[in-house]
């Protein structure tokens, strides 16, 4: 993927995710070799309420609903809770109230492992808010990989123009 090509190959993305999946290791590794440190119940409620915010009401909402299509609310909802960014604001407003503590790599533990093992980055609006393939990117990756055997100078030139 680059700046004009918003998309990832099945490669590019399992390599991403192998990505987080070495942040999962370490956060995790420092998590499990500090549990005497670990306060139990702050832990807990740091992984927990990223999805209790984030996710269950928009899966609620999107399992009710007869045609899938749900309010882009519960996107941006999804989105803030499970963005780096906000979550290390949290991070660090936490260590700046309470102090500097392991229960707080309940947080990076989540976030890495959904992306790692879930594969579940940051929701667009033209999706469905839970992961179906669309037909349109099915046809678009179909398209890539047959003139991905192609140099890629000839293969642009067979791409139709736009009307």
């Amino acid at each position: 993927m680059d700046g004009k090509n918003l998309f990832e190959t099945p490669t590019t993305y399992r390599l991403i995710r192998l990505e987080y999946g070495l942040g999962l290791v370490v956060a995790a590794v420092l998590f499990f070799t500090h549990l005497d440190g670990v306060r139990w119940l702050p832990a807990i409620g740091l992984f927990v309420y990223i999805d209790l915010i984030g996710y269950l009401p928009g899966a609620i909402a999107y399992h009710r609903s007869s045609d899938k299509q749900i309010s882009k609310v519960y996107f941006v909802l999804y989105n803030v809770m499970h963005s780096l960014v906000t979550q290390g604001l949290v991070v660090l407003a936490w260590i700046w109230l309470f102090g500097a503590e392991w229960a707080l790599l309940a947080i990076p533990i989540h976030l890495f492992g959904d992306r790692a093992l879930f594969g579940n980055f940051l929701k667009p609006f033209m999706l469905r808010f839970e992961p179906e393939s669309h037909p349109a990117y099915a046809a678009f990756r179909e398209r890539c990989e047959r003139a991905g055997a192609q140099p890629v100078a000839e293969a642009a030139t067979r791409v139709p123009a736009r009307g």
